[in-house]
């Protein structure tokens, strides 16, 4: 054998080893990445099941809301009611000459002005946690379509990642 045929012969053993162990390496990596895409596809649907709990709570929050704000309402309108029998009781006890009741009637409408200033407060109150838990909930509900976005591209990267691991797989095969 020729000096060039020798050293042509070692040149090609050297490559295919260096070829197996890149191969070796290749499979490692791709192993190393699958396992991440599992860890990662695993964190995604924690994050799943954590933003659908919290957009039933917030769900559970609206109506707990809804509910406050109607019974206010329906409060604040019976104050009103009662505040305008007040008045009128006012009107006729003073058209009669009664002072006794014309006092009674005036402190009854005192606290029924104060019962309806409470319960107009209440409804303001009510009407800003209802908003506030409606901003909750489209907060939750876009970081749940980001999380879903997220798993769908962390499935694909794992389908990736195994078809190019068992094509290196294949490729070790080959090369022994």
């Amino acid at each position: 054998m020729r000096t060039w045929q020798r050293v042509l012969s070692t040149a090609v053993v050297i490559v295919a080893a260096g070829a197996a162990a890149a191969s070796a390496q290749d499979v490692r990596r791709d192993r190393q990445d699958l396992q991440q895409d599992n860890r990662d596809i695993r964190q995604d649907r924690r994050d799943l099941r954590r933003d659908n709990r919290d957009i039933r709570q917030d769900r559970r929050d609206i109506g707990r809301d809804r509910r406050d704000l109607r019974r206010d309402v329906r409060d604040a309108r019976n104050d009103a009611r009662d505040l305008q029998g007040d008045r009128a009781k006012l009107q006729q006890d003073l058209k009669a000459g009664n002072m006794d009741a014309v006092k009674a009637d005036r402190a009854d409408i005192q606290k029924d002005r104060r019962d309806l200033r409470s319960d107009r407060r209440d409804i303001r109150s009510d009407r800003r946690d209802f908003a506030e838990d409606q901003r909750d909930l489209r907060r939750d509900v876009a970081e749940r379509n980001a999380d879903r976005h997220d798993l769908r591209r962390d499935r694909q990267d794992r389908r990736a990642d195994r078809r190019q691991l068992h094509r290196d797989k294949a490729q070790q095969q080959a090369e022994k």
